[in-house]
């Protein structure tokens, strides 16, 4: 942990503590920041001016990345019918209905990492929502994992959505790739990301909607952006 403890400090060495950056900039530094073996992922935290407890500032979605994230997902598609087949077909790795809302049931089966459902599959997959809830497996509508077309949300997955979430404090994460990405790769996927959250502003605030915005890699130092350097943050 000591040696961990080093390279996290020399990496924060390289970041001026009361200085924002413009994207470009904050890009380079993150890759130059990197302090794990493995191939970190790049991640995006934006602070927002929201109130998460009224319900018409809640912010969640999904964006589909320009250039994916880097990192590839296990997909569980409940459906029945053409929808299934059209799934499978689509690449997804498990496909069935009420069999595998058994198995996660009885068997406590988690080898997946996204739910994509079909609207009528939600009433039997409710019955596990306690089970599904806490590991953030639920499908939901605002994200398209609960579709009519599971075959379009099964490649937009492979694509590189990320699904996104407005915590209590008005935080949003996002993966926006990995270290090994080029520079021009992570720069419009972040602006891409940025954007889209932006362009979600709840009709209900007023004033200037981003309070700040950080980005950082697996376990590196934080680098605050410069938010004159976006646009449309009113």
């Amino acid at each position: 942990m000591k040696k961990l403890g080093k390279k996290y400090v020399e990496a924060s060495n390289k970041v001026e503590k009361n200085k924002t950056y413009d994207i470009e900039e904050a890009i380079k530094l993150v890759k130059e920041t990197s302090i794990t073996k493995f191939d970190s992922s790049v991640e995006v935290a934006m602070n927002l001016n929201i109130d998460t407890k009224k319900a018409d500032q809640q912010l969640r979605g999904s964006i589909v990345l320009p250039n994916g994230t880097g990192k590839s997902k296990k997909i569980l598609v409940l459906a029945k019918g053409a929808a299934a087949t059209e799934a499978q077909n689509a690449g997804a790795d498990f496909v069935g209905d009420t069999d595998l809302i058994d198995k996660i049931a009885n068997e406590n089966w988690f080898d997946f990492d996204v739910i994509v459902a079909t609207p009528e599959m939600m009433p039997a997959l409710g019955k596990i929502g306690k089970v599904l809830g806490p590991k953030g497996l639920m499908p939901n509508p605002k994200t398209g994992t609960v579709t009519t077309t599971p075959a379009k949300t099964v490649n937009d997955i492979k694509k590189g959505m990320v699904e996104y979430r407005a915590d209590s404090l008005g935080n949003v994460h996002g993966i926006i790739g990995k270290v090994s990405f080029d520079e021009k790769a992570l720069t419009e996927n972040l602006t891409y990301f940025i954007n889209t959250i932006i362009k979600s502003k709840p009709t209900a605030v007023k004033g200037k909607f981003v309070k700040n915005i950080s980005i950082c890699t697996t376990m590196g130092p934080g680098i605050k952006l410069n938010l004159n350097s976006l646009t449309n943050n009113n």
